[in-house]
């Protein structure tokens, strides 16, 4: 068997999300819920399925960016489709300025997914609130917009189109939205997911689920209010984004978790977040996981050769590096985070072409590190020293930028959360000091 290297480097693609409902993406997905601690797509859809599949749930999910969330939420929008639930799946970050949040967008944005969702499948509703809405925006915005006789979709995307690289037309738009939110709340309710459920369920559908991703990626920027956009959008304005009377899931920032926070956002939504940590690559103690090692090693390769099994492709490792021993070394500098896997590997393909020799691997490890030492100050060095031997994290603020910054990442096991750093910086002569 040989490799097909076109195929190889379109797989090896850091910036491409497998999505679930594609077969040809299904060959590449690999289940690392056993060695993450927690089975976290199954607790999702087991609570939507079994336990309230009549009754609105709201769950929250995060974990660092790039470690699989959205590859893992294209799962369980897949699995909601196969027992029969309408899944609606979105991500943010393509119609919303992630530097600039606020409740009304989110809500617009899922009012939208909706509607289009639905039209798709012959199902057109047209909420009397929002048509009335739009000749009202259309006035205040004094700029022309033909929402006449438009489908919801197309009305709020041509809004929305319109404001969304207008910070002035944005904001006057956010201050006439502001005090219409329970209106808008409202209709989105009666007008659009009620009747919507109900045609649903005449066409043997269970139910509605919507999921809302990377609103992980907001800011975390100061509000004119005196919050941080993350605490601002979930913590003070939660409580309108859980009265959505569907299924929903929000993608939460990771800093949440390690804020004061947590205790008020848990409260607002009833419910705890549920963190996809890393994949590790090895445990609390310091010794070997050797299974997270051999399911990163199952994912380069099964992307060499799609359909063969480990078995089978551990025979096949000299195709695409120049010993199973340089796989290893890929495997456990990126210390089980998946984009990080991934981009080192795609930057050796850029270099050579497979096999990928040693040298070609420690030279793009080598520059990786120096992108990430440059940003590193003496002070967080130190914090960086604390965590590594430690394996703990304070909820501190110093401790929250290493989070953000990929410089610490978070594992699972039995005992609970713990931390350490990104191997790659094990290495550098900053930390050995």
């Amino acid at each position: 068997m040989r490799l097909d290297l076109e195929k190889f480097y379109q797989a090896c693609n850091p910036s491409r999300t497998l999505d679930m409902g594609r077969p040809e993406d299904r060959q590449y997905y690999i289940d690392f819920s056993e060695v993450r601690g927690s089975t976290i797509i199954q607790e999702l859809g087991r609570t939507i399925t079994r336990l309230s599949p009549d009754q609105p749930t709201c769950q929250l999910f995060t974990g660092h960016i790039g470690c699989g969330k959205s590859t893992e939420l294209l799962r369980l929008k897949a699995e909601l489709k196969q027992q029969g639930f309408h899944t609606v799946y979105f991500e943010s970050s393509q119609s919303l300025d992630m530097a600039d949040v606020d409740v009304t967008d989110v809500l617009l944005a899922i009012a939208r997914e909706v509607s289009q969702s639905l039209e798709a499948i012959k199902i057109n509703l047209k909420p009397g609130y929002f048509q009335n809405l739009f000749t009202d925006i259309v006035d205040l915005l004094q700029t022309p917009i033909d929402v006449s006789g438009v489908e919801l979709s197309a009305g709020i995307a041509k809004i929305t189109t319109k404001t969304k690289d207008s910070p002035k037309l944005r904001n006057q738009l956010r201050q006439y939205l502001e005090p219409r939110t329970n209106g808008i709340l409202e209709s989105i309710n009666q007008e659009l997911l009620k009747p919507a459920i109900e045609r649903l369920k005449q066409q043997g559908k269970k139910g509605l689920v919507v999921i809302v991703d990377n609103l992980d990626r907001v800011d975390n920027s100061l509000k004119p209010s005196g919050y941080y956009q993350p605490e601002y959008l979930f913590v003070e304005r939660g409580e309108q984004l859980n009265q959505l009377n569907c299924h929903v899931v929000y993608t939460i920032p990771l800093v949440l978790i390690f804020s004061n926070a947590l205790g008020r956002l848990t409260n607002r939504f009833g419910v705890d977040p549920k963190v996809l940590p890393m994949v590790p690559v090895q445990l609390r103690d310091g010794s070997e996981c050797q299974k997270g090692i051999t399911l990163l090693q199952q994912m380069m390769m099964v992307r060499a050769f799609p359909g063969v099994s480990w078995e089978q492709s551990r025979n096949l490792i000299t195709q695409v590096f120049d010993s199973p021993v340089t796989l290893e070394r890929l495997c456990r500098v990126s210390g089980g985070h998946l984009r990080n896997l991934l981009m080192l590997l795609f930057r050796c393909l850029q270099r050579q072409d497979p096999p990928i020799s040693y040298d070609c691997l420690e030279s793009v490890i080598k520059q990786r590190r120096n992108e990430l030492t440059l940003a590193i100050t003496p002070e967080e060095w130190e914090l960086l020293r604390e965590v590594a031997q430690q394996k703990s994290f304070r909820g501190h603020e110093k401790y929250e930028l290493l989070l953000r910054s990929m410089f610490v990442f978070e594992y699972r096991d039995e005992d609970g959360s713990w931390f350490d750093i990104n191997p790659i910086l094990t290495e550098a002569r900053e930390f050995k000091l």
